[in-house]
């Protein structure tokens, strides 16, 4: 379908048997699909945020009002992303049994109780305990990935995913841009430092209730329904596709296979009924075939030894360490960025290093959904060619780490040039985080919570193991060892992976 202006504003068209659309509606939060994207990306936007509120202001001022030394905060890094790594990992599961509509909501809700806690923090055993149990809120990025792979087709659903998450992380560059400028806001009002820093957790705070609620509140959980019926609502619009299993197609089937809502309208209006005739032997298996394959795309609750398939299949581990690579990455620089720059540029203030630590979150902005978008367009223009999905994860790794490697043995004192390193890396990272989510849709689609939820967990166990690597090198203060490791490990992981095949062996749908 070739890409329209109207499509960010208009009803998409939809596919008459799964009723996923086959365009986003980006500028349109009225239509059902684009209500559900915006929620998608809007609500893991504002969850990041809230889970990465501590580390601007941690650069100076609530280390000094807490007595930290750089090993705690290292330290507190890595345990924010301990809980975050269990949640991710159960949250899939979730999602496949009650939909990822509640699940979104309900850890919005629940992260929102130790969010509301954050300011009671007076000590490095207080700030540990914080930091992990809002490192809940990390967790909705799972059912973000499911909930949008759910209303959007395979033609669209990378750039979608990659849209969502990519926005959504894009709250890692906010907080470091909102955080400092909240906090100083209240210290020119005259309150103290300490007072200051508790106050802005407010401000996060209000948002994630707000945001859970609506999202609750508004959206549905599938294009067919309640998630406890999308079985019986997919058996009913299966009968009903125009051109049924008796009938035979047009000519131009693929194009009657995509229909908008405003066309089912005006043919209920006009009453045209479409007209069954005898289905030769090879249409009538083909249309069967594809009906097989929607019925092996809806996702079902799955039996320990189908869930233990997918934990262990090849494919499962391509996923798990390839984002283990990109999006671990981030979020251990993420978390190191402003501090970084704080010992590296020595006349920069804490709101200045957190500033210039914005802009790596900033350009998930445009990286992610771009990585998204290059994956859908080299599916569509190979044939659906997922190994050149596949083979895209695998050079935005080994490109990323190849520039982490030169950052870390140059170790750069210019501010060009270091702010310049920082960015490309950020590019082939978070692009690699579209590419990831580019694929995951296509493998195991009837069990796609346990693959998102294990895929993001492995995301946040690359962010414990390379926070870990920050924190020994030289007691967390030696950045350019630390990038430099990272690197290595990038370009050994991406290598070892890149001989799995996409696709299980057997996979009905997906392709």
């Amino acid at each position: 379908m070739p890409l329209k202006l109207s499509h960010l504003y208009a009803g998409p068209d939809v596919n008459p048997v799964s009723r996923k659309a086959r365009a986003i509606p980006f500028l349109n939060p009225l239509n059902v699909y684009g209500r559900v994207f915006f929620f998608s990306w809007f609500g893991f936007m504002i969850a990041f945020w809230a889970w990465y509120t501590f580390p601007p202001l941690l650069t100076a001022t609530i280390k000094e009002d807490l007595h930290l030394t750089p090993s705690q905060v290292a330290n507190s890094n890595i345990i924010s992303l301990c809980v975050t790594l269990l949640v991710r990992a159960v949250a899939g599961p979730l999602c496949d049994r009650f939909g990822p509509r509640k699940v979104f909501g309900g850890l919005l809700l629940t992260g929102s109780i130790p969010l509301g806690l954050a300011p009671l923090v007076n000590s490095a055993e207080g700030l540990y305990a914080s930091r992990f149990f809002i490192g809940i809120l990390g967790g909705t990025f799972v059912p973000c990935q499911v909930w949008t792979t759910g209303f959007f087709d395979k033609n669209i659903v990378g750039t979608a995913n990659a849209l969502t998450g990519g926005f959504g992380t894009a709250g890692g560059g906010i907080t470091y841009f909102i955080m400092p400028a909240v906090y100083d806001s209240f210290v020119s009002r005259g309150l103290t430092t300490s007072q200051a820093w508790r106050l802005t957790f407010i401000v996060p705070l209000v948002m994630v209730i707000a945001v859970g609620i609506a999202l609750l509140s508004l959206c549905p959980d599938t294009p067919t329904g309640p998630w406890g019926e999308r079985h019986h609502a997919q058996d009913s619009l299966v009968a009903d596709v125009p051109g049924a299993i008796t009938d035979r197609l047009p000519s131009n089937s693929a194009e009657k296979l995509t229909v908008s809502d405003e066309d089912e309208k005006n043919e209920a209006k006009a009453g045209s009924v479409p007209v069954p005739t005898t289905f030769d032997h090879e249409a009538q298996v083909n249309q069967k075939g594809k009906v097989e394959t929607v019925h092996g795309e809806v996702v079902v609750v799955p039996t320990l030894s189908q869930a233990a398939r997918v934990a262990f299949s090849p494919q499962t581990a391509f996923h798990v360490l390839t984002y283990m690579n990109s999006f671990g990455a981030e979020l251990a620089i993420n978390s190191i960025l402003a501090s970084y720059y704080f010992d590296k540029f020595p006349l920069f203030s804490q709101t200045d290093a957190a500033d210039r630590a914005a802009i790596f979150g900033f350009l998930d902005f445009v990286t992610r959904p771009l990585g998204g978008i290059v994956s859908d367009l080299l599916y569509k223009y190979s044939g659906h060619n997922l190994w050149l999905k596949k083979g895209w994860i695998v050079a935005c790794g080994i490109v990323a780490g190849t520039i982490l490697i030169v950052l870390g043995e140059l170790d750069p004192s210019d501010e060009s040039t270091v702010f310049g390193l920082i960015s490309l890396v950020a590019i082939f990272l978070q692009a690699g985080n579209g590419a990831n989510f580019s694929l995951v849709p296509h493998v195991h689609p009837f069990a796609n919570g346990i693959l998102s939820g294990l895929t993001g967990a492995g995301g946040n166990l690359g962010g414990v193991v390379f926070s870990v690597i920050f924190r020994f090198m030289d007691n967390g203060t030696n950045y350019a060892k630390g990038f430099w490791v990272v690197g290595v490990i990038h370009v050994g992981l991406s290598l070892a992976v890149s001989w799995i095949p996409p696709l299980p062996k057997g996979q009905i749908g997906g392709d």
